[in-house]
């Protein structure tokens, strides 16, 4: 269906210091043209906008929180950051509402302009402590796979220090979606003495339908649930391995980190080959 898609793969986990712990589900994603959530809503009647139904997206789930229209707030932020779509499309992709309940540790929008290049991606970030922050980060010149860095600004886990570097690996979707098509999304966190922590997600596409999501809702049972019932689990796990916890800072104080354009290469340098 226009505007909608589900994304089948599996979430790996693979803490490498000081101890090594690694962990891997099967899940489901969804990714949706954010401007179409109200013709998903009138067109499937398992799905909801701002409403409950077997699976939903809320727009207070996401954005300000403040239930207001996303598009508006992820207009401003790339204002903010000298980036104008004119109009085109942006991508949420995220874990639904399933049953009216939700947790997405990482929700990611990809932002096109009118012809369909991509120009910025946010990652929005949440902790289990209800706090949530994101990272706008501009995409110039990139094809196939994107590559950005930014560093760690906002608290997630209890066994990680602040003074990290995120690496971000996307293979984001097409513009055109097709089924069987692929997505692939991948963390990579470290600190001075190298890399501490690596996370991913890749998944296959199969078009929207009631059908689908039917499907789904058998396939990954109550997965919201999953997914934090999971964190808490290996939480658990870690601290029995002898991991310490490490207390938590104040959130920025700016709900957005904003990472200014990296330079286009030159034609001729290793950059640009």
């Amino acid at each position: 269906m226009r505007g909608g898609t589900l994304y089948h793969g599996t979430v790996l986990h693979n803490r490498l210091r000081p101890r090594r712990h690694r962990m891997s589900y099967k899940v489901f994603s969804l990714l949706v043209d954010i401007d179409a959530l109200p013709e998903l809503d009138r067109k499937l009647r398992l799905f909801a906008h701002n409403g409950f139904a077997l699976f939903g997206v809320h727009d207070r789930d996401h954005g300000a929180a403040d239930g207001g229209a996303l598009r508006p707030y992820i207009e401003g932020e790339l204002a903010r950051a000298g980036i104008d779509l004119g109009g085109g499309r942006i991508d949420l992709l995220c874990y639904p509402r399933v049953l009216g309940y939700v947790f997405n540790p990482l929700s990611v929008y990809y932002c096109r302009d009118g012809e369909g290049v991509l120009r910025a991606i946010v990652y929005e970030v949440r902790n289990t402590f209800g706090q949530r922050h994101s990272y706008l980060i501009p995409v110039t010149g990139e094809t196939g796979v994107v590559r950005q860095d930014c560093p760690k600004e906002f608290y997630v886990s209890p066994f990680m220090e602040m003074a990290c570097t995120y690496h971000f690996r996307l293979v984001p979707p097409e513009a055109e979606i097709v089924a069987g098509s692929s997505l692939a999304v991948s963390i990579e966190e470290d600190d001075a003495e190298g890399p501490l922590f690596f996370a991913s997600f890749a998944g296959e596409a199969e078009a929207l339908s009631d059908g689908a999501l039917v499907r789904a809702f058998l396939r990954y049972r109550l997965m919201t649930l999953k997914v934090m019932g999971a964190i808490h689990w290996e939480a658990l796990k870690l601290v029995i391995k002898g991991m310490r916890l490490l207390p938590r800072p104040p959130p920025p104080a700016e709900p957005v980190t904003i990472l200014p354009s990296p330079p286009i290469p030159a034609p001729d340098s290793p950059a640009a080959r």
